[in-house]
């Protein structure tokens, strides 16, 4: 079973990992795709891949049932492991690059309750952060970046005193619950917690922000529903359901444009469904596609 499919930045390859343990690279040409690499290396099903910025290089990140991250590079056409993360006691559930802007820095949510983050500096090479407790006493699903713009700054100006906000991020358990972390000196604070969900997050994911809307973040739950957060004022979110008699089975992924008006949801009846958000704030169904091999 494939668990995850990425394409880089530029779309030209594409990586994929699945319950035999390994990572698959194909070079994608238009409508072909040509495989180039198996990475193994993981020790049981591997969940996740994430590609870092270009401006690094060709660099992956890898997660898995074996509680470990790897960090593979591709060197001169070949792929080899970079480094092992090895820190979590549990299965690593999620991986997520922070933006560009933030250096070379990895988040990771694990089942043990914990997050981490992986860092690199040429003084220092890698180097890992925590792990430490979201405080949930459970397993973390999901996590996901905030943008590194500020809302609204390309239509706002901002007052000569005022300073961007911190690195933040947002992750999603088995609690329930969303969790807001934002850094603080050499520490993260969990300063925000949305409860609305009645099961299990399956994913969150925060949208990209241009610096012309709202911070927005979209998060999927075992409980068939998916609920859109705006933070209308510092600190203060309000919840949207994306369709008001929830979705037909548990939702696994959601998944933003780039642009961050159009949001992909990965259902468990073998459909994903394509959303747009009006002028109006209000989001409506434009697509879907299903998975006919899958269903019979």
């Amino acid at each position: 079973m494939i668990h995850d499919a990425q394409l880089d930045y530029y779309g030209k390859k594409l990586a994929t990992c699945s319950s035999d343990r390994s990572i698959r690279i194909f070079e994608v040409e238009e409508e072909n795709q040509r495989l180039v690499a198996t990475l193994p290396g993981h020790q049981g099903p591997v969940w996740q891949v994430a590609w870092a910025h270009p401006k690094f290089g060709n660099l992956l990140a890898s997660c898995s049932y074996d509680a470990t991250v790897i960090i593979w590079k591709e060197t001169n056409g070949t792929w080899a492991r970079f480094y092992d993360h090895t820190k979590h006691t549990a299965s690593v559930n999620s991986i997520a690059w922070g933006p560009h802007e933030y250096g070379l820095t990895l988040l990771c949510g694990s089942a043990d309750g914990t997050v981490s983050l992986l860092s690199f500096s040429d003084e220092m090479g890698w180097y890992p952060s925590g792990p430490f407790s979201t405080k949930s006493g459970a397993g973390i699903n999901a996590v996901s970046w905030a943008p590194s713009s500020i809302s609204g700054s390309i239509i706002n100006s901002a007052p000569a005193n005022s300073t961007a906000p911190g690195r933040r991020f947002v992750t999603g358990g088995c609690d329930t619950h969303v969790r807001l972390w934002r850094e603080e000196g050499d520490k993260w604070e969990n300063y925000e917690t949305l409860e609305k969900h009645s099961d299990w997050v399956r994913d969150v994911s925060w949208a990209p922000n241009l610096g012309i809307g709202p911070n927005t973040i979209a998060t999927a739950s075992q409980d068939k529903t998916v609920l859109i957060w705006t933070e209308t004022s510092p600190q203060q979110w309000t919840s949207t359901p994306l369709r008001s008699d929830g979705f037909p089975d548990v939702v696994w992924r959601v998944s933003w444009s780039v642009s961050g008006n159009i949001l992909a949801v990965t259902c468990g009846d073998n459909t994903v469904t394509l959303w747009k958000e009006n002028l109006d704030g209000v989001y409506s169904q434009i697509g879907e596609l299903k998975d006919q091999a899958a269903s019979n």
